[in-house]
């Protein structure tokens, strides 16, 4: 007789009693996803991991440190059996069937009432996939079919229409420092559920030809300014979108609150009553020197970093920087927007104490397939960033952390 497939459903299993034979790598995986359901989850076994542990430590499991015996699941409403004690299994198995208790047994899943789904999340949607041919069970294939689901929710490449009213608003979202994988999962779904994109030049361009072709992107460098300054000019186009009723997306690069201007937008959406969301992005103050090999921080040579701007000169009354300060630290200086002062910020470092000898590197479009990396020192890194004709975007990173990895020859 041809076997019938597995009947899927979902546990309700707040407050109920969940037993689970055996503390090992099996356990240690399952449990998170049953203690995040509010199961009463009841661990009998000699022995655990140092995670599951740790779980019973902070009471979020209650451990019976001893073997199975008969009666442990007198109360269940669901058994995981992962035990490598044989005998134990079996009895555990033949005691939930009795008391018709749904078992799952990580030893043999033939013998099991209950198997556990490749199961995955996505904006409060779970992803659960079983194999519907017993004959032909392959973890690997269900696990890499969820995760097939899984990603194209999450990126946006899956997309499923909203059956519910969208409240409209803006979402300031960290693009990253240029490589479009490196958005966060956020940041994308956002960014594929959005109407218009108002996209700054340093945002990760390559996602933007993902879009539908029903998405307005605009380029927030391109806005007529008319009257306005450029920010005040990309406020109101913000705030026009939204009030429209649309999903607004403000697709900025690294991230909104490191040197992108990202708290005025948030206040003039907040002034205009419109709802906004941040969503931070990875900041290329630390990703751009780490894809070029080199740790801002690192045991033994610097054990603090500092982030500053250089698009004004350390001699230009509008700084805000303390250079002589800064001169006198012995971490990693990572320098945004100086490329073209960094002549200048060199001679200040210098002149306040800093060794002219101090390894210096400019890491130019970090991340993407048009990184490079130029070496100097602080005496000789003015010439070197004409001479090799270093171009925005590129960070400068100053200290002995450049000398660190295996491209640190200056």
């Amino acid at each position: 007789m041809a076997e019938h497939p597995a009947y899927p459903v979902g546990l309700r299993l707040t407050g109920r009693r969940v037993v689970v034979l055996g503390g090992g790598q099996v356990a240690q995986r399952r449990l998170p996803a049953l203690i995040a359901a509010g199961a009463d989850i009841r661990l009998v076994s000699p022995e655990a991991t140092p995670s599951v542990e740790a779980m019973a430590d902070t009471g979020e499991i209650t451990w019976e440190r001893r073997p199975y015996t008969e009666g442990d699941l007198a109360g269940a409403w669901y058994v995981l059996i992962a035990t490598s004690d044989a005998e134990a299994a079996e009895a555990a198995s033949a005691e939930a069937e009795r008391h018709r208790v749904w078992c799952v047994r990580s030893d043999d899943a033939d013998r099991a009432t209950a198997w556990t789904p490749a199961t995955g999340h996505s904006e409060g949607v779970t992803v659960a996939v079983l194999t519907t041919d017993a004959r032909h069970r392959d973890p690997r294939h269900t696990a890499a079919i969820r995760d097939a689901v899984v990603e194209g929710l999450r990126d946006g490449t899956l997309v499923a229409p909203h059956r519910r009213t969208r409240t409209p608003g803006v979402a300031l979202v960290g693009g990253g420092p240029g490589d479009p994988d490196l958005i966060t999962v956020r940041g994308r779904r956002l960014l594929a559920e959005a109407d218009v994109v108002i996209a700054d030049r340093l945002g990760p361009r390559d996602l933007l030809a993902e879009l539908p072709p029903h998405v307005e992107v605009i380029d927030a460098a391109k806005i007529p300014y008319g009257r306005f300054m450029a920010q005040e000019a990309i406020n109101n186009a913000l705030i026009e979108h939204a009030k429209q009723g649309k999903a607004v997306v403000r697709l900025k690069g690294g991230d909104p609150f490191v040197f992108g201007r990202g708290m005025e937008e948030a206040q003039a959406l907040a002034e205009a009553g419109i709802a906004c969301t941040v969503v931070p992005g990875i900041s290329s103050s630390v990703s751009v020197p780490g894809a070029a090999g080199i740790p801002v921080t690192h045991r033994g040579v610097a054990h603090e970093f500092t982030v500053v701007s250089g698009h004004v000169a350390p001699d230009d009354e509008r700084s805000l920087v303390d250079w002589p300060s800064l001169a006198k630290l012995t971490g990693t200086l990572v320098i945004l927007m100086g490329v073209d002062k960094i002549g200048k910020i060199a001679e200040a470092l210098v002149a306040h104490g800093k060794s002219p000898d101090t390894p210096v590197a400019l890491v130019q479009e970090g991340t993407t397939a048009a990184q490079r990396r130029v070496d100097a020192t602080l005496a000789t890194v003015g010439e070197v960033a004409v001479a090799q004709e270093v171009r925005p975007p590129a960070v400068i990173v100053v200290g002995e952390v450049v000398a660190v990895g295996p491209h640190g020859a200056v």
